[in-house]
């Protein structure tokens, strides 16, 4: 596994890295909600690119894994940025980013402020807009949202509920896509599994749909969970990714 880099973004906060060198174009994780890279999808992908001699790049978002900040200060366009900085330290050539679940959100973002640089883009369980389809606040959520900042959620990943921040929640609107045509343009593979409880296999047809580019192919996974962390959906990902690259 390649060291662990700090790469500082504009105002201080460092983010950490890793960084494979290799063949290009630079293969670029971007991890779900509360997750991070050291992630099962995350770890194979630095492995099988380690086989191939490929290029890749992993990240925690700032407020995440071992990366610096407040995890409630994050945002869609705050983390899409922070995948920018990592790219632009580590990586200043053409990307391919893979996003799983929220980070198929944070991808299309990072491809639509840097059309030029990405190769391709690989969603696994794209889950773009989910605070408008998968949080959708209740009253209590909104006092909490009010009062303290912050709402929480249980969650089947993890012993102790996730936590949705006021700022998240409010800075999410704006970056909303699936109500409009989305100006991307380059190739685009989705993953999803149809037994996904998480995020509806119909979220990544609605993307598919609103994509501008001519080259868009969904696959849906028969018995496929939200994860898609098997060995045989790795092995899924790692020939979608071999035959974008």
């Amino acid at each position: 596994m390649p060291a662990l880099q700090m790469i500082t973004r504009p105002d201080g906060i460092r983010l950490a890295a890793r960084h494979q060198p290799g063949a290009g174009p630079t293969i670029m994780f971007l991890p779900g909600y509360m997750s991070d890279m050291a992630g099962t999808k995350a770890q194979a992908l630095m492995a099988w690119a380690q086989t191939k001699g490929r290029a890749c790049l992993l990240l925690d978002y700032s407020g995440c894994g071992q990366s610096e900040g407040a995890f409630d200060d994050g945002s869609i366009q705050r983390w899409a940025a922070d995948a920018r900085v990592v790219a632009d330290a580590l990586a200043p050539g053409p990307l391919l980013p893979v996003g799983s679940s929220m980070g198929g959100w944070v991808m299309l973002h990072l491809a639509l402020a840097i059309p030029r640089r990405i190769h391709a883009l690989a969603g696994i369980a794209a889950a773009p807009d989910f605070t408008r389809w998968g949080l959708q606040p209740t009253p209590e959520d909104t006092e909490r949202l009010a009062h303290q900042g912050f709402t929480t959620r249980p969650s089947a990943y993890a012993q102790s509920p996730y936590r949705y921040s006021r700022t998240l929640v409010e800075a999410s609107e704006a970056a909303c896509l699936l109500h409009a045509p989305i100006p991307i343009e380059v190739p685009v593979r989705l993953l999803h599994g149809l037994e996904d409880t998480d995020v509806p296999w119909d979220i990544s047809l609605q993307l598919a749909g609103q994509l501008a580019s001519a080259d868009v192919q969904l696959t849906l996974v028969k018995g496929g969970d939200h994860r898609l962390s098997t060995p045989a959906d790795l092995a899924l990902l790692a020939g979608t990714i071999e035959s974008l690259l």
